[in-house]
């Protein structure tokens, strides 16, 4: 049997062939240059981020894209844009016409009578309050007159009193002298008839007192009696008024509504769609006619996180941010030489996820870094990369970080919702 080397002899050209000394010094030196470059390297400054993707929006809930509906059913009668006009605020956008052309007619109808109502509810209530100060003026006058008839009695009470202590001294004047035989019998007859009849007119007097402050007392309530009713009356027309004044707000809205034969834009902005064709299609109330992207005064930046990375955030971190359409290097770990990238810092985290474990924050213009691109080229809905910055680490540990799988280093900060916290390493 054949050995290796007896079935493939070495050839001349092999044998001739040494080591070359300086391609293993070569090697040596490329082998401790890797070495020397990756112990440099696990010691390189390494900024850690966290990522997130999401888009321009304005910052005011107004300014940002919304639709324009239609406030009664109807159709379209004729447009006054197209798809990218642009409008001021007020200006005609569409007319609209009502399916019911004799609709506002009769509310206009409806509103006049029920404004007739509140009307003649009014005047009733001005009669009826005249006629209380009236009625009011002649039961006061009845009570002073109850009242002086009561002092007229009084009087005549005193004097009645004043009578029959006379007409007693004088019969008991006239008792003496008939016993001393001085007067007649008679004299003491007469003077008792007048002590009687004194009594019984006191007696009257007495009871003319007193049906005079039962009239007095008749009277006030007479008088109670007509304010009562008349305060009744007053308050049941007031009820029918605000009766009637409720019918007619609602009148003067349907009628505000059907009289809308024009749209007008809210804001000053863009026409970005038109929704309903003029003619033939009918329209329902609140059924959108147009979409409208008013212009905006300040843009913010809107990031969707995932939740294992919302814990890191807080109020204030710096983010930098890649916009589409515009042209960027981005070095995550070294973002002080990243170029098309623009700064800006966290102003909002919400409260909650969107329902898929993400949370959105809101990335707002750093002030000490470079502006934003122009208006026309940040439009609203503008894709956008963002990296929030947290700690910088060393190289090597970011490596050991990630092939063992641990979360990012973090600072310690206040409230995350209030920003007030200082950052710490």
């Amino acid at each position: 049997m054949k050995t290796h080397n007896e079935s493939y002899p070495l050839l001349p050209s092999m044998a001739s062939v040494t080591g070359y000394a300086p391609a293993r010094r070569l090697t040596w030196l490329l082998v401790g240059m890797f070495i020397l470059l990756t112990i440099a390297l696990s010691f390189t400054p390494w900024q850690q981020s966290i990522t997130g993707n999401g888009r321009s929006i304005a910052f005011a809930p107004l300014e940002r894209q919304q639709t324009i509906s239609a406030p009664v059913d109807g159709r379209v009668v004729r447009w006054h844009v197209s798809e990218g006009s642009r409008v001021k605020k007020d200006d005609v956008i569409v007319d609209i016409s009502d399916n019911d052309p004799g609709m506002i007619e009769r509310l206009r109808g409806e509103l006049r009578d029920a404004r007739d109502r509140q009307g003649s509810l009014g005047d009733r209530i001005a009669g009826l309050e005249a006629s209380r100060e009236n009625a009011m003026a002649a039961a006061e006058s009845r009570v002073g007159m109850a009242s002086e008839r009561i002092s007229a009695a009084e009087r005549g009470l005193d004097a009645a009193q004043a009578t029959l202590v006379a007409a007693r001294l004088n019969l008991e004047r006239q008792e003496q002298l008939v016993k001393r035989g001085l007067t007649a019998i008679r004299s003491v007859e007469l003077a008792r008839l007048d002590n009687d009849r004194a009594a019984a007119e006191l007696e009257r007097a007495r009871n003319t007192l007193n049906a005079s402050r039962q009239d007095h007392q008749a009277t006030m309530s007479d008088r109670q009696k007509v304010e009562s009713d008349y305060k009744a009356l007053i308050e049941d027309a007031n009820a029918s008024r605000s009766v009637a004044s409720g019918a007619v707000r609602p009148i003067e809205t349907r009628l505000a509504r059907q009289s809308t034969q024009q749209i007008l834009a809210p804001r000053e902005g863009v026409i970005l769609r038109l929704l309903a064709q003029p003619g033939s299609e009918l329209l329902k109330a609140g059924q959108d006619l147009a979409i409208l992207v008013p212009d905006t005064t300040r843009t913010v930046v809107e990031l969707w996180v995932a939740g294992n990375d919302m814990p890191l955030l807080h109020i204030g971190d710096k983010v930098r941010l890649q916009f589409e359409g515009w042209p960027a290097i981005q070095f995550v770990g070294w973002p002080s030489v990243a170029v098309g990238t623009f700064g800006g810092e966290i102003m909002l985290i919400d409260a909650t996820d969107d329902g898929t474990g993400r949370f959105r924050i809101l990335a707002a213009p750093d002030p000490t870094q470079e502006a934003w691109p122009e208006a026309r080229y940040l439009r609203q809905g503008v894709r956008a990369n963002g990296w929030v910055l947290l700690r910088q680490v060393k190289l090597g540990f970011e490596v050991w970080r990630r092939f063992n799988g641990f979360p990012p280093t973090t600072t310690k900060q206040g409230d995350p919702q209030k920003g007030d916290g200082k950052k710490k390493k």
